[in-house]
């Protein structure tokens, strides 16, 4: 059964070229690109996108690192994607990220850490209904 999840390739990476690599890791995997737009997220978008987050320390500057350039937003699907996905992107924070992933490979930071991908079937669901709201189920 195929599962579908929202990956941000987040302005760090877009500004770095990482784009075509970032996509050929999960082509190479056997994962599909449902949906793909290049954009920019505004304030509304970010505070909705990480709405559990909103009144914590690092949000500010959290969103202004996500509203300050352009991203790559997608949905991606395959088996079990949500779980493949965050497997392929690795750790949150780049410096620990295993060698082999996107950000073991690619990523020296925690907060500019490449991509964004939704942790569970209920954030993909609500991720995707934000910002592909065209294509929700």
């Amino acid at each position: 059964m195929s599962e579908r999840t929202l990956v941000l390739i987040k302005p760090d990476a877009v500004r770095r070229g990482l784009v075509g690599e970032i996509i050929g890791r999960f082509e190479r995997k056997g994962l599909a690109i449902e949906a793909l737009a290049l954009r920019t997220m505004d304030v509304a978008l970010a505070d909705q996108h990480y709405a559990e987050h909103v009144e914590r320390d690092f949000y500010p500057p959290l969103r202004d690192f996500m509203t300050g350039g352009s991203l790559v937003s997608m949905i991606v699907s395959g088996d079990e994607a949500i779980t493949v996905v965050r497997l392929l992107i690795g750790a949150t924070d780049g410096r620990k990220a295993t060698p082999g992933s996107i950000r073991g490979d690619l990523s020296l930071s925690n907060r500019e850490n490449l991509v964004h991908a939704s942790d569970s079937p209920e954030s993909a669901k609500r991720e995707i209904s934000l910002w592909f709201p065209e294509l929700a189920l």
